[in-house]
């Protein structure tokens, strides 16, 4: 090996230290000063960026989307989560989303940086339920079992501001990100199911991800944080959160492209709590990590690159949540 490759080596040994170190530290240290978020979940759904396959695009022009989500959970009878203003308990939620994802990379460029902008359009099915605590006669409390379903447009995000960088021979990719949750979704406070937040969300994220074209070795790395606005037909302020995605994976040549198999793992945890009188749990410990399998495929297909994605994400460490399985399934072309 010569030098340069030496000193890439040591780069990308230096580089899985610190992502690892940062993962660990924040495992440990974020849990106390967590909280929870109205409804049990935020905007940011775990595995949504988390990958090669999320990184902004390789070059000038547009790159089409398509995500297929799937979650699945339950919140036994001892553990209370916040919604519209009451209590919910032994909760069993089911969530489908279909989104189409659009990136257009220009030829702007800022601090050696090239300049995208995007948007995400969900589409969302929910079925939700519970036990939910309602005011009583005299001042008391009553809990009535509970279902909703709904379906619908969800909160649409866009991005008006990505600023991508390529290093190490375009083996490596990173950027920083503003994506900008709207509340387009409906919204009923008496509802468990509920296909938008009827809140707004502000989320800077800085994102590498590296790719080696020699090894075909993967590690990618994915954090943010989430600034939530009050959810005014509550008066519910939910806090502030954050959010990281880890991925490695081995890619080897498959039938003229590239098959990849690896491993994501995704820590999501509120930093400060909530508040208004909407938030009649005050503040609570919750938090969600896990980590599942990765399989990907990328080729090219009428001079147009081609990339696919299937994960499976169970929850291993769960606190005031719905505990359950994200299911993903992304597909991707470069125009």
């Amino acid at each position: 090996m010569n030098t340069t490759g030496r000193l890439t080596t040591r780069r990308m040994r230096g580089a899985v230290l610190l992502v690892l170190h940062a993962f660990v530290a924040t495992a440990i240290f974020v849990p106390l000063l967590s909280y929870a978020e109205e409804g049990g979940s935020g905007h940011y759904t775990p595995g949504a960026s988390a990958s090669f396959m999320d990184a902004l695009p390789s070059k000038p022009g547009l790159a089409i989307a398509s995500y297929f989500s799937y979650y699945s959970g339950h919140a036994d009878a001892s553990k209370q989560l916040p919604f519209g203003g009451s209590a919910a308990a032994d909760l069993d939620a089911t969530a489908y989303a279909a989104t189409v994802v659009a990136l257009y990379r220009t030829d702007l460029t800022l601090l050696g940086g090239y300049y995208v902008v995007g948007a995400a359009i969900p589409y969302v099915w929910m079925d939700v339920k519970g036990n939910v605590q309602l005011a009583g006669p005299g001042g008391g409390t009553v809990t009535r079992a509970k279902s909703d379903t709904a379906n619908g447009i969800g909160d649409i995000t866009v991005y008006p501001f990505m600023l991508g960088w390529i290093g190490l021979g375009g083996d490596l990719k990173y950027d920083l990100r503003l994506g900008i949750y709207v509340p387009t979704g409906s919204y009923n406070k008496s509802d468990l199911a509920n296909v938008g937040k009827n809140y707004w969300t502000f989320e800077p994220m800085v994102t590498f991800s590296y790719l080696s074209h020699k090894t075909g070795f993967e590690l990618s790395a994915f954090a943010g944080l989430d600034f939530n606005t009050k959810n005014n037909d509550t008066d519910y302020q939910t806090g502030n959160q954050f959010h990281i995605d880890v991925t490695a994976a081995q890619h080897l040549p498959f039938f003229g492209g590239l098959i990849g198999v690896g491993a994501n793992g995704f820590y999501y945890e509120q930093i400060s709590g909530d508040s208004g009188s909407g938030a009649v749990l005050g503040d609570m410990m919750g938090r969600t990590m896990g980590i599942g399998p990765v399989l990907s495929y990328v080729t090219n297909i009428w001079k147009k690159d081609v990339a696919a994605e299937v994960k499976w994400l169970p929850e291993l460490d769960v606190s005031n949540r719905t505990k359950g399985n994200y299911i993903w399934f992304k597909l991707e072309v470069q125009f």
